[in-house]
């Protein structure tokens, strides 16, 4: 199945025959595009129906949203890129209309409903997971027989999101249940973890209600409770295989584990009715799970920042049937690799445990002073160390250690996996960025390694952590004094309309002109800078366009403050090519205004060779 003209087509695999299905798609207003603003695709959005007769996709309308303009620097006249990018407030945006197509016929059954927002209960697009070539549907599910669709609809702001259940054959549809929330409404942790039962008359749903991310189960045609499925103080990551039949949920979730770090995944099996659950990998680690088609065995690899993987197969009850291997490290040990340090600090509040990674020197001198380098994400969809699963180089956070700095990444409130409260530190705040926490926690580190020097802290940060890092130059600049900050969303009123408006909330202007976005914009505290910034962008970045720290340039400039400025000619979001000439001037930034020291001039860094993993009994 392909896009074509913005028509929907399809193609015999074995005749190579192509059959238009859609005739009325037009530049704009076309079916199964995808399109976020930031992130766009070729190949359609679709959902097959198990019998493969019937698609499920949308009409998207884009005709009134507001444009996007790039321009590639090049010898002559500039090429232009224009596309459709909403922003947080704008009148129009995008919206999709559902429909059913019939693969033989090309009969179009239009679902009866208004048009749904170009929204989805996971991130920040209606694909989710999108794997190459085939983006990946989020939020909608065929029943068994093919006869009816569910599917749920997100508010703009997310704050609600309702199921509903459409007939395909007439495109009647009924609103079954809807879930509103005071901050934002998600589904799960990469992976939308609903789930449509027709053949029980019931759905599997995903709340937040009690603080913590669980399971609950509803009747289909009342819409109402049945009974919750898992509880307590852990979150449910995401449901991997449920069996109607057996009335058993195989899922995986963090923090249930006594003494762990409480972002380490491990596997469970659950009934229905909440009895009977299990824990199917008691090793203690991070578990990277992934499902046969069948269901019935998982592939289990078990790791920790310090430990490689060890990867076996898992039946459904989660006994061992085969052992894959051990990942060996030896030539990476013998290199003197030194692995990371977890750590453990409290948060703004002096109660709230926080985690993370510190990454040493491998030589460290006795009795010396370093100073100390934060990696900052601020989230709030992830953290700043990502996945706890083993990684050599983690980025190049151990790189920088090498030349002399203790560097940090550490998860502060307003990030996820913890309880809602946990994650709504920073909602409608989105100035918060962690900071506070990663301010306390740094003070906490010092205080119990000697060896950190809190008169010399660095930040940095890509993305949000580039805004994160612009900000922490801004609003603490006694405390952080030397900051490179890559492509950062600065002001969300700048950056695709889903991200901003999901998490800060809708754009509301007040009588005197002021608006609750002004907090986050980091190009209003311009004037109090004092340290060394570096700040970065591609010229063509097309998720977080170039202006938004081009804002910040023009405060700066304003107030009269001196600071760096690197762009990165037709580079986009990543910088490709020129990936390691970035990470070469963030590493001499922090070496000549943080160490003290002068870099070697312009050395060259090179990617090595990839060295494959052995695997051992």
């Amino acid at each position: 199945m392909f896009i074509r003209d913005w028509n929907l087509w399809v193609r015999d695999v074995a005749s190579g025959k192509e059959t238009q299905l859609t005739q009325d798609g037009v530049k704009d207003y076309g079916y199964a595009t995808d399109n976020a603003g930031w992130a766009s695709s070729d190949a359609p959005v679709v959902l097959w129906s198990p019998d493969s007769k019937k698609v499920a996709t949308f009409q998207q309308d884009q005709r009134q949203d507001g444009n996007m303009y790039l321009v590639e620097t090049r010898v002559g006249h500039p090429v232009l890129q224009q596309w459709k990018y909403p922003l947080p407030g704008d009148e129009h945006v995008t919206m999709i209309e559902r429909v059913i197509v019939d693969v033989d016929s090309g009969k179009m059954v239009r679902l009866q409903m208004a048009p749904d927002q170009h929204r989805s209960t996971l991130c920040d697009n209606v694909a989710c997971g999108q794997s190459p070539g085939a983006p990946e549907w989020a939020d909608v599910e065929w029943a068994p027989d093919a006869k009816t669709l569910a599917f749920v609809s997100t508010a703009r702001d997310h704050k609600s999101a309702t199921l509903r259940v459409a007939d395909v054959a007439t495109g009647a549809v009924r609103t079954v249940y809807e879930e509103t929330v005071p901050t934002q409404y998600e589904s799960g942790f990469g992976k939308v973890n609903w789930h449509y039962l027709p053949q029980s008359n019931e759905f599997l749903w995903f709340s937040e209600r009690d603080n913590w991310g669980h399971l609950y189960l509803f009747d289909l045609s009342t819409g109402k409770l049945k009974n919750q499925i898992t509880r307590g103080d852990w979150a449910v990551g995401q449901v991997l295989r449920v069996d109607d039949a057996k009335r058993q949920i195989w899922f995986t979730a963090n923090g249930r584990e006594a003494g762990e770090d409480p972002y380490y995944y491990h596997l469970f099996r659950v009934d229905f009715d909440g009895s009977h659950l299990m824990a199917l990998t008691p090793e203690p680690g991070d578990h990277n799970i992934s499902a046969s088609s069948s269901g019935r065995y998982f592939v289990d690899s078990v790791s920790t920042p310090q430990t490689p993987p060890t990867t076996v197969v898992r039946d459904g009850d989660g006994k061992t049937v085969a052992s894959l291997g051990k990942a060996d490290i030896s030539r990476l040990t013998a290199t003197g690799w030194k692995p990371p340090v977890n750590i453990k600090v409290k948060a703004r509040d002096g109660k709230t445990d926080l985690y993370g990674l510190m990454f040493e020197p491998v030589h460290m001198e006795a009795g010396k002073k370093y100073p100390i380098v934060d990696h900052i994400y601020p989230g709030p969809q992830i953290g700043s160390v990502g996945p706890r699963f083993f990684s050599a180089a983690r980025g190049d956070c151990q790189a920088l250690a090498e030349l002399g700095f203790i560097v940090v990444a550490i998860d502060g409130m307003g990030t996820p996996q913890r309880s809602k409260a946990f994650h709504d530190v920073s909602y409608a705040n989105m100035g918060d960025n962690t900071l506070p926490d990663q301010v306390a926690g740094i003070k906490e580190l010092a205080q119990e390694y000697p060896f950190i020097d809190l008169d010399r802290v660095g930040i940095y940060g890509h993305s949000g952590g580039g805004n994160a890092t612009t900000e922490a130059m801004l609003r603490d600049p006694d405390f952080f004094k030397v900051g490179v900050a890559e492509s950062g969303n600065n002001d969300n009123r700048e950056y695709e309309d889903d991200w901003g408006e999901r998490y800060q909330g809708l754009l509301v202007t007040h009588p005197d002109g002021t608006t609750n976005y002004d907090d986050q914009a980091n190009q209003n505290f311009a004037k109090n800078l004092k340290g060394r910034l570096l700040l970065a962008h591609g010229t063509t970045d097309n998720n977080v366009p170039p202006y938004s720290t081009l804002l910040v340039v023009d405060a700066l400039i304003k107030a009269n403050k001196d600071f760096d400025l690197l762009l990165l000619p037709n580079q986009h979001h990543g910088y490709g090519a020129e990936t390691n000439y970035m990470t070469r001037r963030r590493w001499d930034y922090f070496v000549r205004w943080l160490e003290g020291a002068e870099p070697p001039q312009e050395f060259e860094l090179k990617t090595p060779p990839v060295m494959g993993m052995g695997f051992g009994g």
